[in-house]
């Protein structure tokens, strides 16, 4: 890693941007992305002083807020009439898809802001919202404001705190395990609550 650092170190500016912003949009589309590795990477270097840790927390949230709303509107627009047709209603029938509607409509802002801070939902919720209807305002300013407050927190903490950067990536190794196994946890009780309601 110390070597991977240093190459990193002797690039200019320009690319490591460009890469941080390209990782983090990719997470919204192929969620296995190390998009948090890659902002703790630009974070490490701003404590440096190779990057700007403002400039490194605008492109990652402008690229990933920026994802989300793209894969929002297209599943917003393709989406219904997708699981309308013969392969969507096999994949996910009407009923589900309802169910899964009005859990969105029903939890709202609140729904919405917190699953996209756990890592199994967080690349989830921009094309259900979509799927599901919510209004644009609805599904992405929660969306903003979670990739706001869980990417500047990776950014300046690890600029700020980051002196080992093997210790930094284990540490945020056992916050997404923590957020993991939470997010499992919802999506267990989320299935769950969806075949009670298909029972009743």
């Amino acid at each position: 890693m110390t070597g991977l650092l240093a190459t990193l170190e002797s690039l200019p500016p320009g690319p490591l941007y460009a890469l941080i912003g390209l990782l983090a949009a990719v997470e919204n589309v192929f969620p296995p992305v190390p998009a948090d590795t890659a902002v703790a990477v630009g974070g490490f270097l701003a404590g440096r002083g190779t990057l700007d840790v403002w400039a490194v927390f605008l492109v990652t949230w402008i690229a990933n807020v920026g994802s989300a709303a793209g894969v929002y509107a297209v599943a917003r627009r393709y989406g219904p009439p997708f699981f309308a047709g013969p392969i969507g209603r096999r994949l996910m029938p009407p009923h589900v898809l309802q169910h899964i509607a009005a859990a969105y409509h029903r939890h709202g802002l609140w729904g919405i802001f917190l699953s996209r801070l756990l890592p199994v939902w967080r690349a989830v919720v921009p094309p259900f919202a979509g799927i599901a209807q919510v209004p644009a305002a609805r599904a992405l300013v929660p969306m903003a404001v979670a990739s706001g407050l869980w990417y500047g927190a990776i950014t300046f903490l690890v600029a700020a705190l980051g002196t080992n950067f093997e210790e930094v990536l284990a540490a945020l190794a056992r916050v997404n395990r923590v957020l993991g196994v939470a997010a499992v946890v919802l999506l267990a009780a989320f299935g769950f609550w969806i075949w009670r309601r298909l029972r009743n």
